[in-house]
C-alpha cells in the first residue's frame, strides 16, 4: 500500500489541489508533495488532518484492493476507533523496551480471549 498514492487519488477525485489541502490543514504544500511521492511517511495524526480536509474517514486510507486478484488474505477494514486506538498504542510504545512490548502484547492476547474461555 502506498499511502501517498492513496492520498493523491482521493485529492484528485475531490478536484482539490495540494494548495487546497494546505489551506485546510496548515501542512505545507511541499510536505504534501513529499508524502504523495512516497518520500515522507506521515504520522497518524497528520493523516487524520489530511483525511478531515478531504472529508473522508481516516480508515479509507488503509483500505486496499488486493493486488493478487483477491487470492490474498482478507484483512478487516479499520474503523475510526480502531485507528485512534492503534495511534495511541504507537505513540506510547516508542517509550517501551522490547521486554515491555512483549509483556503488553501478552496482556492484550490474554484480554482478547472471550470470558467463557478463560
Amino acid at each position: 500500500m502506498n499511502i501517498g498514492e492513496t492520498i493523491r487519488n482521493f485529492r484528485m477525485q475531490k478536484g482539490m489541489s495540494q494548495g487546497d489541502i494546505e489551506k485546510r490543514t496548515g501542512l505545507l504544500r511541499c510536505y504534501l508533495s513529499r508524502v504523495e511521492n512516497g518520500h515522507t511517511v506521515p504520522s497518524l495524526d497528520t493523516l487524520a488532518k489530511i483525511a478531515g480536509s478531504l472529508d473522508v474517514p481516516l480508515s479509507h486510507f488503509f483500505a486496499e484492493a488486493p493486488a493478487d486478484g483477491g487470492n490474498g488474505k482478507n484483512l478487516p477494514q479499520l474503523n475510526e476507533d480502531e485507528v485512534r486506538f492503534l495511534s495511541q498504542i504507537r505513540r506510547y510504545s516508542s517509550n517501551l523496551n522490547d521486554s515491555d512490548r512483549k509483556l503488553v502484547l501478552a496482556m492484550v492476547k490474554k484480554m482478547a480471549v472471550p470470558a467463557v474461555a478463560r
